[in-house]
């Protein structure tokens, strides 16, 4: 059993042909890198973070992200880690497979039941069904991974905010030890929701700048690897960065000893109008 693409349509295109041409749009637009991604597989990136708005907004960032991921070795197991925006229920994962306008991207079942067992990790399908934030990672992973369709496979978790991230992100760097295979994780955030429409107006003047400002020293603490520095800047600052909990649980997960960013932008800037914005970074480890 498949959970359909439920924003198909919506946060990207709904048919595969042209689902692939936004995507490649994203690649070579003004703010993505500028070119497809090169397929050595060299990389030593380990994990990203890439944001999950819609293409036509964030898109061109995710790409940044993807480009590493696509130019690092393939992974016999994906871990999408998500935010669940109703803010209702535990950390959970589903074991159903995901269905996208590019085909099925089946969940690696081993490791999901590895994770349960060892930090009681619960499967709710329904959690997963209508919410957003791995389902707009995975086209990006499966165009970037084409010629591996058949083998690709993902871990979903949505991470709760109140969820012990340090001892979920220990297990799972425990559970891939145990797995014995290639692991690549991926943090699916958006950055500062600003405006009336978000209910978060800190400032009134020079917001791109100030929005700039107040998510720059967020990413700092992220490239510190600091993530009780990131939680409490933000409770500090009120910043909604949605996705805190699946990137604190990155951090607590890594063996990596670098951090990038690739690429920071917000959908003012896309637009033009900063009254309701939204900022979106790309990050890469290794």
């Amino acid at each position: 059993m498949a959970r359909k693409a439920f924003v198909a349509g919506q946060f990207y295109e709904a048919r595969s042909d042209k689902l692939e041409s936004q995507i490649k749009d994203c690649f070579t637009s003004e703010n993505g890198p500028g070119e497809l991604p090169i397929t050595k597989r060299r990389s030593l990136v380990s994990a990203i973070i890439a944001p999950h708005a819609g293409y036509t907004f964030s898109g061109p960032c995710a790409a940044w992200a993807y480009k590493e991921l696509a130019e690092a070795p393939f992974a016999d197991a994906y871990i999408v880690l998500g935010t669940n925006h109703s803010g209702l229920g535990p950390s959970c994962t589903s074991l159903e497979n995901y269905e996208t306008p590019f085909g099925i991207v089946r969940t690696e079942q081993t490791f999901a039941k590895m994770l349960m067992e060892k930090c009681g990790l619960v499967e709710d399908a329904s959690a997963h069904a209508v919410e957003h934030s791995i389902e707009v990672q995975l086209p990006f992973l499966q165009f970037v991974n084409m010629e591996f369709l058949n083998e690709l496979k993902i871990v979903p978790i949505l991470v709760s905010g109140d969820s012990d991230f340090k001892k979920l992100g220990l297990d799972i760097k425990e559970a891939a030890l145990d797995y014995g295979k290639k692991v690549f994780i991926i943090a699916s955030s958006d950055f500062t929701h600003y405006g009336r429409n978000y209910h978060y107006v800190p400032f009134s003047s020079e917001v791109q700048k100030q929005l700039y400002e107040l998510d720059s020293k967020a990413i700092d603490f992220i490239k510190g690897f600091d993530a009780d520095g990131l939680l409490r800047y933000l409770r500090e600052t009120g910043a909604t960065v949605c996705g805190s909990a699946p990137i604190a649980t990155l951090l607590a997960s890594l063996r990596a000893k670098k951090a990038k960013l690739l690429q920071y932008y917000t959908s003012g800037d896309i637009v033009g109008d900063y009254k309701n914005a939204v900022g979106y970074a790309a990050m890469s480890f290794e």
